[in-house]
């Protein structure tokens, strides 16, 4: 979510105009992210299958990184890429939490921490960019809360899945995501101040 705040709307990111190109790198390895959650769904779901769909989760989370590197390294940063790279890692945060909590490995309570955060940051993409053409700045903070969450949620997955090593991987897992959770809800404050922020510069203009 933080890259749809930040990118939507930039007219151009490192210097680089975005292109209206559809198949470009960054765009078919956000693509293949989407297509991966019903895979690792399916596996985390089989008996005996769920340490596979784990490490095809953390596959296709790091791959968030990857198209992210690649558009800035190759200047293939385009519009549909600055929606389909964060539309992609919602899906796969949220379906990840949706399977995890349905097997009861993972909360309730946590996993609706998270998805309500992001449906709430959502509301404000919506007042800001598509009521207002207006955006608000990516903030660093943002990108580390997201590495914590799609590190530890796995991780604490992992452990109640019973799997080598489980009381370890909890314990790191939950220090990361508890560590995720504060950063998440404060970037979405600053998100808030900024997003009120440019509302009252659109209104004074």
């Amino acid at each position: 979510m933080h890259q749809l705040l930040g990118r939507v709307g930039r007219p151009g990111e490192c210097g680089i105009e975005p292109t209206s190109r559809v198949l470009t790198i960054p765009n078919v390895i956000s693509l293949a992210r989407l297509l991966l959650v019903p895979v690792f769904v399916w596996l985390l779901a089989s008996p005996g299958d769920e340490a596979w769909g784990l490490v095809l989760l953390g596959v296709a989370a790091a791959s968030d990184w990857v198209d992210g590197y690649v558009a800035r390294r190759t200047g293939q940063i385009s519009a549909i890429g600055s929606v389909l790279d964060p539309l992609a890692d919602r899906v796969l945060i949220v379906a990840a939490l949706i399977t995890f909590v349905a097997q009861g490995v993972f909360p309730l309570w946590a996993a609706v921490l998270v998805i309500g955060r992001d449906l709430c940051v959502l509301g404000g993409v919506f007042v800001g960019l598509v009521l207002h053409a207006k955006r608000v700045p990516v903030r660093w903070t943002g990108k580390v809360a997201t590495f914590n969450l799609m590190v530890g949620i796995p991780l604490v997955a992992w452990g109640g899945f019973g799997l080598p090593l489980e009381a370890a991987t909890e314990a790191v897992g939950w220090t990361l995501f508890c560590v995720g959770t504060v950063l998440y809800f404060v970037v979405a404050g600053r998100y808030a101040g900024d997003l009120m922020a440019v509302l009252r510069a659109s209104q004074g203009g």
